[in-house]
């Protein structure tokens, strides 16, 4: 039997809305993982502070010996900082030093062809001169001009604001 759901909507504020049935597992998954980890904390704690007396009274025969309960804490704390401290380094390792020209471009940096110049001025094959610079980009400088979309080298930039490298 199919019920007649009308959708609801402004004009109609009295139109019956969806139910939709959801599953309660998570509620269920959640109180045992909150139950299980309080329980085994309070056998933890039983285990560390008891007396010797009392544990074999309540019937346990064998149990590891009370300098595992700070040992296994402390491996922890110590596993824990070692993982923070080594992701870190990764992290310091992968940077590129600020001397090199991949912390500021990338394989995925769009420049424009540079034009061919035969001039003496091109000395440094990675560094182009500021005049051929000004030549692949003066094309896109035009006020009628849709320029393309490109990236522009930060050491045009940096001689456009600042000017010419001093001594």
């Amino acid at each position: 039997m199919t019920k007649d759901v009308s959708p609801t909507s402004p004009t109609t504020p009295l139109a019956p809305f969806p139910i939709q049935y959801k599953s309660r597992a998570p509620e269920f998954y959640g109180f045992v993982a909150w139950t299980s980890t309080s329980f085994l904390f309070v056998i933890y704690v039983l285990w560390a502070l008891l007396p010797d007396e009392w544990i074999v009274w309540l019937g346990v025969e064998w149990y590891p010996n009370r300098e595992w309960s700070i040992l296994v804490p402390a491996w922890t704390i110590v596993v824990i900082l070692l993982t923070y401290f080594i992701y870190f380094a990764l992290a310091l390792f992968g940077t590129p030093a600020f001397n090199q020209p991949r912390a500021i471009s990338d394989s995925r940096s769009h420049f424009p062809k540079m034009p061919q110049s035969s001039s003496s001025e091109d000395t440094d094959i990675n560094e182009p001169s500021l005049s051929s610079l000004y030549q692949a980009y003066a094309p896109f400088a035009r006020p009628d001009a849709i320029p393309e979309l490109y990236d522009i080298p930060i050491g045009m930039v940096n001689r456009v604001l600042y000017g010419k490298e001093k001594d």
